[in-house]
């Protein structure tokens, strides 16, 4: 079974820093999994257009692409390196679509909405890069609602 993984995290305000990506791509695709990842797609608008340009596009437009991105995948995966609204909702849409939802929290005390629903609970890359490579994905997949493999943050 081919497993597609989403990659959420912040965007706004990190135009520039988005290495986690890469980072996050090549450790799963390095299991054999495939990457949805919608900031390949976005890049493009955000480094071509003026500063703001966000605020010109009906919200609508903007977020149905990834959303329908997140239904068409097995597991999200939710880097917060700080507080991120949109990576907020897709974790919360994606649990509400029944995705799996890995979290990799690397900011102190996140709220109860993060860690409810999350199924897994990271602290780094590096800790998601043990878990990935491990099985921990393959694992979570298997296994029941809640993973026994829970880290706290």
């Amino acid at each position: 079974m081919l497993v597609r993984v989403f990659i959420s995290g912040p965007i706004q305000g990190m135009e520039d820093k988005q290495e986690y990506r890469a980072v996050i791509r090549r450790m799963l695709e390095a299991k054999g999994y495939e990457v949805v990842d919608p900031w390949e797609r976005e890049k493009v608008i955000y480094r071509a257009t003026k500063e703001g340009w966000w605020r010109d596009v009906p919200p609508r437009d903007f977020i149905e692409r990834d959303l329908r991105d997140v239904e068409r995948c097995d597991v999200l995966i939710a880097y917060l390196p700080r507080l991120s609204a949109g990576t907020c909702m897709e974790l919360f849409y994606a649990k509400s679509k029944g995705k799996k939802v890995v979290s990799v929290i690397e900011f102190e005390d996140p709220s109860p909405w993060i860690t409810l629903h999350s199924d897994v609970l990271l602290k780094s890359l590096e800790e998601l890069r043990s878990y990935v490579e491990r099985g921990g994905l393959e694992e979570l997949l298997r296994g029941p609602e809640k993973s026994t493999t829970r880290s706290k943050v």
